[in-house]
This record gives C-alpha cells, sequence and structure tokens, in this order.
C-alpha cells in the first residue's frame, strides 16, 4: 500500500495516522510480524514520530484506555477516606462513558486475525492489577479490611476491562461500554462495600 493521500480522506493527525496504520498492519501480516519500521513507513511517518505518541508497538493499542485509567487511579486516590461504592463506581463508569471504537477496540474484536491474543491476556492483567490495587487502596482507606479490600478492587477491575472486552466484541449497534460495566456493576452488587468496613 503506498502512502498517499486516500481521495476524499483527510489526512488525520500522526497519532492518529500511525494506529490507523498499526491496526492494517497487525490485520494483514499479525502483531508478530509488524515492527515499528513497518507501521511509520506505512503512515509515512519518522520512527521519532512513532515514539513521539506511542512507548511501544503494544501502547498503540492501549493508550486510550491506559489515559483513562490514569485518570481514574488519580480520582480514586483523591477519595481519601470518605470513599464509598457510589464514589467509586462513578469514577470507574467515567472511565468507560463515550469509549469510542479504537485500536483496542478494534484489537479485541479480531484477536485471532491480528495474532493479539497472547499480547492482549498479558497486558489486560497489567491494568487489571493497576486499577485492582487502586481501588483496594480506597477501600482500605476508607475502613475495610485488607482481604476484602482486595477482593472488592479485584471485582471492580474486572468489571471496567470485562465490559469493554465484551462490548468490543459484540461490535456496534449491540450496547454501549457503560451499560455493560453497568451490567458488571450489577453482577457484583453482593460485595456490598460498606458491610465489609471494620
Amino acid at each position: 500500500m503506498n502512502n498517499e493521500l486516500r481521495p476524499g480522506r483527510p489526512r488525520a493527525s500522526s497519532r492518529e495516522t500511525l494506529a490507523e496504520a498499526a491496526c492494517e498492519l497487525f490485520l494483514e501480516q499479525g502483531y508478530d510480524a509488524t515492527s515499528v519500521a513497518d507501521i511509520t513507513r506505512r503512515a509515512g511517518v519518522s520512527r521519532s514520530s512513532f515514539f513521539n505518541y506511542f512507548s511501544s508497538k503494544s501502547d498503540v493499542l492501549w493508550s486510550g484506555l491506559d489515559a483513562r485509567i490514569d485518570n481514574a487511579l488519580r480520582a480514586l486516590e483523591a477519595l481519601g477516606a470518605g470513599a464509598g461504592s457510589a464514589e467509586v463506581r462513578a469514577i470507574l463508569l467515567e472511565t468507560v462513558r463515550d469509549f469510542a471504537p479504537d485500536p483496542l477496540a478494534l484489537a479485541l474484536r479480531n484477536a485471532a486475525a491480528m495474532g493479539v491474543e497472547e499480547e492482549l491476556v498479558r497486558d489486560t492483567g497489567l491494568r487489571n492489577a493497576r486499577l485492582s490495587a487502586a481501588i483496594a487502596g480506597a477501600a482500605a482507606r476508607s475502613g475495610i479490611a485488607t482481604i476484602p479490600s482486595d477482593i472488592l478492587g479485584a471485582a471492580y477491575a474486572t468489571a471496567v476491562l470485562s465490559s469493554l472486552r465484551v462490548w468490543a466484541e459484540r461490535g456496534a449497534g449491540h450496547g454501549t461500554p457503560e451499560s455493560f460495566m453497568q451490567e458488571a456493576l450489577d453482577a457484583i452488587h453482593d460485595l456490598p462495600w460498606r458491610d465489609l468496613r471494620r
């Protein structure tokens, strides 16, 4: 594929162009067979431009969600000792609100075709661990013992990542990330935050 502009289609930002090029290549030749050099060549930008936006090939898939997780971690930390389930749930719902189709959604939907199954399992685990620890920390600061805090952290973090995966796999027109997240939160209602306080 050449790097000429497609007729009638304005050139996107370098970040978007790189993400689009990466996804095209992952679908065409697989994730492992695609190098950063392949991506920059397809996008028509320099290698240094790639690293202005992404720290690695994997970051192309995760950067949008990572920014949202970073916001959630700051908001969870700011709750202090007054953290309750309503505040935590609101923060987590905000993490998936208006989540538009992006490289991660495309990868989740086309994991086998892109050859990213193992990558997604490993990298989902990393994001799950970060969110889980932050939620468990908020629970502990609110007076919940360590083991119940860890359980709450794991359950709520899994709700976020599972809702995004199910939304991406089902495709357009089959719900929103928020609706799947609400369904996930309803499924863990038997872990009542307030009743776990010491």
